[in-house]
């Protein structure tokens, strides 16, 4: 399932949430992302950054 879409509470449709609801599931998803570091290799590797000091 995406991090980003595919549930009830997803990140596309936050219209309709009071700022206690979004500070939760966006805090919950940022959880959720901190398991899953395929997600910040693919982000990296797409977008062409390098993360060396110069």
């Amino acid at each position: 399932m995406s991090t980003l879409r595919g549930s009830p509470q997803s990140l596309s449709n936050l219209t309709k949430q009071t700022i206690d609801q979004l500070t939760v599931l966006v805090k919950t998803r940022l959880k959720r992302m901190q398991y899953r570091p395929g997600l910040i290799d693919g982000l990296i590797a797409k977008t062409g950054l390098d993360l060396q000091p110069p």
